[in-house]
């Protein structure tokens, strides 16, 4: 029997892991970023479902990264099905023009901003039933586990996926330590962008860490943010040892 050379043996595992992986049985939306999307079940994120995002930390710059990287995200299924966004938050502190710069411009963009956290998710689950938009993003700081199972019904229902934004209430109060429903959890940081030759702001780099899929492992990489089009990418010079720190999330969510 002929053995497997230490060089091939990545190969060899990455093979495994494509046969294994399971045929989706709904819709995906996919990152279009092999080490990322081969650690998610179906080879993306699932499209009618909730996914929820929290900052690692209550920093204003982790909350801009987590912001953005669920703006990438509905803005790039907005460009797919040429619909529209929701995003209802019960606070009015988006930058629209940062917003575009990933992805989401502002005309593809419907605000709501409800008084309180209660009358927020009741918006969006009008707005899923309804049909309207190609995607949802919400704001919430509570949320409670029956309200997340109902989300989830919804979105799968209508095939909309439902992204939401989990907010801080204060420095030791972790948003994802509360049980959910959401068929994904991820937990954003910002990263030390690439220094450049000559002065200027490189592009940004997020810490991505998925800490909680539905019938999968936890995984963290770091990535290039999302550019206009809301495609984020590996930086070249990490190349596939972006994804070595595959496994074991460094916090855990229930």
């Amino acid at each position: 029997m002929s053995s497997v050379g230490s060089e091939s043996l990545p190969h060899s595992i990455a093979h495994l892991r494509t046969v294994a992986m399971p045929v989706a049985d709904y819709r995906v939306m996919p990152f279009g970023i092999a080490d990322l999307d081969g650690r998610l079940n179906g080879g993306g994120l699932r499209g009618g479902a909730l996914h929820e995002v929290a900052s690692r930390t209550c920093s204003l710059v982790d909350d801009a990264a987590a912001t953005l990287f669920l703006a990438g995200i509905a803005g790039r299924e907005a460009q797919a099905l040429n619909g529209l966004v929701l995003w209802a938050s019960c606070r009015n502190d988006l930058y629209a023009p940062g917003l575009a710069q990933v992805g989401l411009c502002s005309a593809n963009v419907i605000y709501a901003q409800p008084n309180d956290d209660a009358a927020l998710l009741a918006v969006v689950e009008d707005a899923v039933r309804d049909g309207t938009p190609s995607a949802v993003i919400a704001e919430a700081s509570r949320v409670s586990m029956v309200a997340t199972r109902r989300l989830q019904l919804v979105a799968a229902e209508a095939d909309i996926p439902v992204l939401l934004l989990r907010r801080w209430r204060g420095r030791e109060h972790d948003p994802l330590s509360e049980p959910s429903a959401a068929w994904t959890r991820w937990r954003i940081a910002s990263a030390s962008s690439e220094r450049l030759s000559v002065a200027g702001v490189g592009r940004a780099r997020w810490s991505v860490e998925l800490a909680r899929q539905r019938t999968g492992g936890s995984f963290s990489l770091i990535v290039e943010g999302s550019d206009e089009t809301g495609r984020l990418a590996v930086p070249a010079e990490l190349g596939h040892r972006a994804a070595e720190t595959a496994g074991t999330a460094r916090y855990a969510a229930a």
